[in-house]
């Protein structure tokens, strides 16, 4: 396996500083994963100022991730079938110009349209940037290569609803789509100046497109996003188009995977999850999605909802975390080559459980100062994860399998987020029903602390209100105290939870087998 590997990354290298094309793979990167989050405190204004309810404002986030998905799987074939090099730059004109019509949209279904344009513009833009950045690398670089990738993957979801926020209040919503046009632009012209096409994708023949394979894991994803962005909405399978939708996505992944392994010219070739660590990476991957995007909603969640802050400020309260990231991903760039990856992914996962574990000893005095150390750990141990999952991924895979493999695993990342948004929220309303119901019998005539509160908050209000009046504004006070402390408690059961899985994560590095493959090859040059 060592000889392959090496032999097939020595047999090319692009002509382009490796670095620059990096930089230039990387911008549209960050351009498409921000457009993930951007966009999520904006939506009272987008529907305010088009008219349209705050239901239907969230699709503008479903149409974008529900395109954004179902065009991951096809980015190989089409990248084989019109050049690699050709699709990315038209992706990313595809993109910037749905982000114009985006910001030029006057009704809600312009609006939805343009992002429908813009996901299936960007979809194909992450695993496309992924393959030609490692591919432009030998292996015993491709750690810091990929570290400097990683500002675009971890980084962006975070500065998503800070800068989202400063753009509606000082600007206008208009602007988290207009933001996109510079870097497009100067996206454009990095690629079409600096990336070019290894011999391996410009002969290359894709043969014709599985267009069932298409059909299928076009359903299956679609009817996934819908569930899990509306399901919470719907009460889940309490509603019967839930239950049709979820027989449908399971029928249609299962006819996927049977019409992929046994068709001539697979869609996507699933093969690859025959590789040991690919498959271990791409599992830990879709949970490394969960609890990036949980704990990147639920701490603006809790501080809004429980403590009053504005969406920018709550938005801003997660920045701290692109600082830690940001040193992650140096210090993390410097040992990969040196350090087994499994460590330091191991070490990650670790990390972010003691941010989640402090996270949960937070309280309803907090000052935000308090947020600051559990953020930045968590940037950290974002930055930490993100490098060598991806080395180990491809640590013994061939070049040629990359590009493939790169689709596959930004589609489990993806999915994986989109699922750890749809948990987190639905968990926080349940946690919250259940420790309600726990504490509301201490709302009885028959509890003598709950008769001294109530008396004395009466007496407090019968300084301005009548008796009668002044007794149920002091049951409606307490009442009210007790949905915050059953929220409350809530998010602290979601923090704690998180925290448990990447207990459980810690333990899974023990699944991958030492990449001998990339080593040998560093240990040779």
């Amino acid at each position: 396996m060592s000889e392959e590997v090496s032999t097939t990354t020595m047999a090319w290298r692009p002509r382009a500083n490796p670095w620059l094309i990096a930089l230039a793979v990387m911008l549209a990167t960050f351009m498409v994963i921000l457009d993930t989050s951007i966009a999520v405190v904006a939506l009272p204004y987008i529907a305010g100022n088009l008219g349209a309810t705050q239901d239907e404002s969230t699709w503008v986030l479903t149409s974008y991730l529900v395109a954004n998905a179902i065009i991951l799987p096809a980015s190989t074939w089409f990248s084989a079938f019109f050049g690699r090099k050709r699709f990315l730059i038209g992706c990313t004109i595809i993109f910037t110009l749905a982000s114009l019509l985006c910001g030029l949209a006057t009704s809600m279904t312009m609006l939805v349209i343009s992002r429908v344009l813009q996901g299936l513009g960007g979809g194909a833009m992450q695993p496309l940037s992924q393959a030609i950045l490692l591919e432009s690398f030998p292996p015993a670089k491709r750690g810091a290569a990929t570290a400097l990738f990683g500002i675009a993957i971890v980084v962006a979801p975070i500065l998503g609803p800070t800068l989202g926020g400063w753009l509606t209040d000082n600007w206008s919503w208009r602007w988290t789509f207009y933001i996109n046009l510079p870097v497009g632009i100067l996206a454009f012209f990095l690629m079409s100046w600096l990336v070019e096409d290894p011999p391996y994708i410009r002969n290359k023949k894709p043969g014709r497109i599985d267009g069932i394979g298409f059909g299928l894991v076009a359903l299956f994803l679609g009817t996934l996003q819908i569930m899990l962005d509306k399901g919470q909405d719907a009460d889940w399978f309490s509603a019967v188009w839930m239950r049709w939708f979820a027989v449908v996505c399971g029928l249609s992944l299962i006819g996927f995977i049977v019409r992929e392994l046994s068709a001539a010219n697979p869609l996507v070739d699933l093969h690859v999850f025959k590789d040991r660590n690919f498959t271990v990476s791409c599992f830990l991957f879709g949970l490394f999605g969960v609890m990036l995007y949980a704990l990147i909603a639920i701490q603006p969640l809790f501080l809004q909802s429980l403590l009053g802050y504005s969406a920018f400020d709550a938005g801003l309260s997660v920045s701290p975390r692109g600082i830690g990231a940001f040193a992650a991903l140096f210090f993390v760039g410097v040992l990969v080559g040196r350090v087994d990856s499994r460590l330091l992914a191991g070490l990650g996962f670790a990390v972010l459980g003691i941010s989640s574990f402090l996270l949960c000893r937070l309280s309803l005095q907090m000052a935000i100062s308090n947020a600051i150390l559990p953020n930045i750990l968590a940037g950290f141990a974002t930055g930490c994860l993100f490098v060598p999952l991806t080395t180990l991924a491809v640590g013994t895979l061939r070049n040629e399998q990359i590009g493939n493999a790169m689709s596959l695993q930004n589609l489990i990342r993806n999915t994986g987020g989109s699922i750890g948004l749809s948990v987190v929220s639905t968990l926080q309303e349940r946690f919250a029903q259940v420790h309600q119901s726990m504490m509301v019998g201490q709302l009885s005539v028959l509890n003598p602390q709950y008769q001294k509160k109530t008396n004395a908050l009466q007496h407090l209000f019968e300084q301005r209100f009548s008796p009668a009046d002044a007794l149920a504004r002091a049951h409606d006070l307490l009442y009210r105290t007790l949905l915050q402390q059953s929220d409350y408690w809530a998010f602290m059961d979601l923090f704690f939870l998180l925290a448990c899985i990447c207990a459980v994560c810690v333990f899974g590095i023990l699944l991958y087998e030492k990449p001998r493959a990339i080593h040998a090859v560093a240990a040779a040059e």
